[in-house]
């Protein structure tokens, strides 16, 4: 069977550089780096070699780096942090509807502790309005955490005029960057925020692995407990093998156009879908400020789950879930008022580096092809 893959946003292939980098760390660097003999001492260079690639993608100091096990964990050490260092100070948290749950459970989480949490709006394009968050804004007011980039629809969020309210009030800054690193700059002095999360496998990278930018100063709590690992944020003897494979990806990454080639393959996959499907499909998200990779789009009058059911050799993402026959936007569509019988026909391509002209011609034969069965099937 043919194969196709248009679900970089959910997770990418480990790129080849990245894999062998890695491979010496299976079987020849296995000291631990705490140690100070022959063993530990390569392991250690590794380890510290991957944090600079990290920060200089990020364009920030080695120190302000620390490694955790994906994006999710990155995520809920800097609410949660933030919160437990800070708590004594105020206890309100300013996020958006359309986060991913990694920031969304925590904040219901730390609603159990006490913490007072305002959820903002977004427009029809799923972006939220900076007047919104300072409108939010209160004495308790201790974090303000916003994705760069929706996962779903692509949409850009304005980080950096956000940071510049929240300076005003001096307000720390917490922004996902798990959809964003590797796709547009995400140099953290731009953004202006105090704390940045990393998701590894969201950049050719293996699962399992992340980053979190802590600004010096920073008030946080440690994640995990324990030995004084991660400049004491984080216990744990370190993950070598993984480390390094992030640090490849950055630097691959960051020497990367490949970006330019996947927004003009985007567009042309558009550009393809209106003009065969004029009226009966619509965007979603951003028409401009949106990730370079990503197409959100709505079949109108059909299922997004029927139309990928008909094509088994397509991978990509729907936005709504069926249910004992029913069908459920995602809570991003609902945030964004999208109309139930539009939401429901959504699907989201999501193309990367490795994406061909040749796999989005396929792909458009065959949602042609899957959308004419649907109709005579009805």
């Amino acid at each position: 069977m043919t194969r196709v893959y248009f679900d970089y946003n959910a997770s990418s292939p480990i790129a080849p550089e990245v894999a062998e980098a890695m491979q010496p760390f299976l079987s020849d660097y296995y000291g631990n780096p705490s140690t100070s003999h022959w063993a530990g001492k390569p392991a250690k260079e590794a380890y510290e070699r991957a944090r600079l690639q990290v920060a200089a993608l990020l364009g920030c100091a080695h120190d302000e780096v620390i490694f955790t096990s994906g994006g999710s964990e990155s995520d809920n050490h800097a609410l949660k942090g933030v919160f437990f260092a800070l708590r004594a100070q105020g206890n309100h948290i300013i996020t958006t509807q359309i986060e991913h749950p990694a920031i969304l459970n925590p904040c219901k989480f730390l609603e159990r502790l006490g913490a007072k949490v305002t959820y903002a709006g977004v427009d029809r394009y799923g972006r939220v309005s900076p007047a919104e968050i300072e409108q939010a804004i209160t004495d308790q007011t201790i974090l303000i955490s916003v994705m760069h980039a929706n996962n779903e629809v692509g949409t850009i969020q304005p980080i950096s005029e956000i940071s510049k309210i929240a300076r005003k009030h001096n307000i720390l800054v917490h922004t996902d960057a798990a959809q964003s690193v590797g796709k547009i700059p995400t140099r953290v002095d731009d953004l202006g925020v105090d704390l940045l999360s990393v998701a590894g496998h969201k950049l050719y990278a293996p699962k399992g692995i992340g980053a979190l930018y802590i600004r010096r100063g920073t008030p946080i709590e440690p994640f995990v407990h324990g030995a004084g690992h991660e400049g004491g944020r984080r216990a744990g003897t370190e993950n070598i093998i993984l480390a390094v494979g992030l640090g490849q990806a950055c630097e691959l990454t960051a020497a990367s156009l490949s970006h330019l080639k996947i927004r003009e393959l985007r567009d042309y996959f558009w550009g393809e879908l209106s003009s065969h499907f004029g009226r009966n499909i619509v965007l979603n998200g951003h028409p401009e400020e949106r990730l370079p990779n990503t197409l959100n789009v709505s079949f109108i009058g059909n299922i997004g789950q029927d139309i990928l059911a008909k094509i088994p050799g397509l991978a990509a993402s729907t936005g709504s879930a069926c249910h004992a026959g029913t069908v459920e936007l995602s809570p991003v569509l609902k945030a964004m008022k999208v109309d139930e019988q539009v939401g429901k026909g959504t699907i989201r391509f999501s193309l990367g580096r490795y994406t061909t002209k040749e796999e989005i011609d396929l792909a458009l034969q065959w949602l042609k092809e899957a959308h004419n069965n649907l109709i005579y099937e009805g």
